[in-house]
């Protein structure tokens, strides 16, 4: 599960997690992977520091962060919903479970809810195929998701579900 982070990363936060890598662009995408982790996103900041520290152009650094899908550059979620849209899941109703999260909590995929406790974004395969439709709820599989049962899922992760939303 991300690391939850109730403030901005400030300088000395990112500082602490790029000084761990030689500055050298090798080193680029494991610096990139500790941010993720740790933030939850790419803070444009720490990837201008990134470029610094190893001394190449913000462009290049840049690129590589949106050419990767795992990498996002705005703030996710506390709980990243991850809904498999792949051949088995789409035909088993994939749509469906994403119509439901977005009429509960008013998020499409690649949006976050204002709070900040929920995103959602769609993937091409979680390699779950046998468990269709699957969702991703930050690490945890949760198979054979149900119209009915995303609702007792985004309840579990603290999620409030208006009755009347039904």
């Amino acid at each position: 599960m991300p690391a939850e982070t109730n403030s901005k990363p400030n300088e000395e936060m990112l500082l602490a997690i790029i000084n761990n890598y030689p500055g050298e662009n090798r080193y680029i995408l494991s610096i990139m992977q500790d941010m993720q982790k740790q933030f939850n996103y790419l803070p444009r900041q720490g990837l201008e520091m990134i470029a610094l520290h190893v001394d190449s152009p913000f462009s290049q650094v840049y690129s590589m962060a949106t050419f990767y899908k795992a990498f996002s550059l705005v703030p996710k979620g506390r709980i990243n919903f991850k809904v498999c849209d792949g051949t088995a899941c789409h035909i088993k109703g994939s749509n469906v479970i994403i119509d439901q999260i977005y009429k509960h909590l008013g998020i499409r995929p690649g949006e976050t809810t204002p709070d900040g406790e929920f995103s959602l974004e769609t993937v091409n395969c979680i390699g779950a195929c046998a468990l269709a439709p699957a969702v991703l709820a930050n690490d945890r599989v949760h198979p054979k998701v149900t119209s009915a049962g995303i609702v007792e899922i985004i309840k579990s992760y603290g999620g409030h579900v208006d009755a009347s939303s039904k």
